[in-house]
């Protein structure tokens, strides 16, 4: 399924701040933890926990928010279907990105081990 210019635009736009609730209230209903929530943000983006409140604190845009981020090379290896993609097949490089970050939340929240998440092991 392929992306459409208006719905990357909207996602680039969407700020981080207004996701980032739903992130913990998923994970958190499912058992897990803020900590790991955020272990996870900062696998992908290299933000450790000041740093993630100060981008929710300025409220900026998911495509500020990836701007800002240092992804790690195995970040491809994310791949599966989320909110009704392939992540593999998504074509512009920031919804590609933000679903790679739902799809973690996703995997979190489906209690998956964290070496598995973090594709370590």
């Amino acid at each position: 399924m392929k992306t459409t210019h208006e719905h990357d635009d909207r996602i680039a736009k969407m700020s981080f701040a207004s996701v980032y609730p739903h992130y913990l209230k998923k994970v958190e209903s499912k058992g897990r933890t803020k900590e790991e929530l955020h272990q996870v943000i900062e696998w992908l983006t290299g933000f450790d926990n000041k740093k993630l409140q100060t981008l929710i604190d300025e409220k900026v845009t998911f495509e500020t928010f990836f701007r800002k981020a240092n992804l790690p090379k195995n970040a491809q290896l994310i791949t599966g279907v989320i909110c009704g993609y392939k992540i593999e097949e998504i074509e512009n490089p920031l919804t590609k990105q933000v679903r790679y970050l739902d799809k973690l939340v996703d995997e979190l929240a489906k209690g998956r081990k964290m070496e598995k998440i973090l594709r370590t092991a």
